[in-house]
């Protein structure tokens, strides 16, 4: 379970570019790390574009914003410069770190159980701990949702 107030697990996950991404390497930093099920599908996309649209805000907010999904690095390439994205994009083949966020496992879909990606998001304070989590999301409107309650935090 992802707690506000808790360190969240730890992770190296490769980014589009290959390098790998460790959370412990950004504390300091505001991170927003969210979940999503597959590049360049619509909801997806919609949140990536989201996002990245506000990227500026988020960095005047001193964040980071990392996507994840299981998704691999040539994918993630290919979605970014399809809609000239300007947010890292991390790969959890095996969905082992999204299992650990809570992001992963069962849900509904169209009124059906299954089992995959719960689109979700943390925000990781420069403390390292969990500042707030959004357990399912819808993705329009989401990001302005996380920027608005960063601003919150940040006072």
């Amino acid at each position: 379970m992802i707690d506000a107030g808790k360190k969240p697990p730890a992770f190296t996950l490769k980014d589009q570019n290959g390098t790998s991404v460790r959370l412990r390497d950004l504390e300091g930093k505001w991170v927003v790390l969210y979940f999503y099920p597959r590049d360049d599908t619509p909801g997806c996309t919609i949140e990536a574009c989201d996002f990245s649209a506000g990227v500026r805000q988020f960095r005047k907010l001193d964040a980071l914003i990392l996507g994840c999904s299981a998704d691999a690095a040539a994918s993630h390439t290919r979605f970014i410069r399809k809609h000239k994205l300007r947010v890292t994009l991390l790969s959890d083949p095996n969905h082992t770190v999204m299992t650990k966020y809570g992001a992963y496992g069962e849900k509904t879909l169209y009124g059906k159980e299954t089992v995959g990606v719960i689109r979700s998001t943390v925000l990781i304070g420069p403390d390292g701990k969990v500042a707030h989590h959004w357990t399912r999301v819808r993705a329009k409107g989401h990001a302005e949702q996380v920027r608005r309650r960063l601003e919150e935090l940040r006072g």
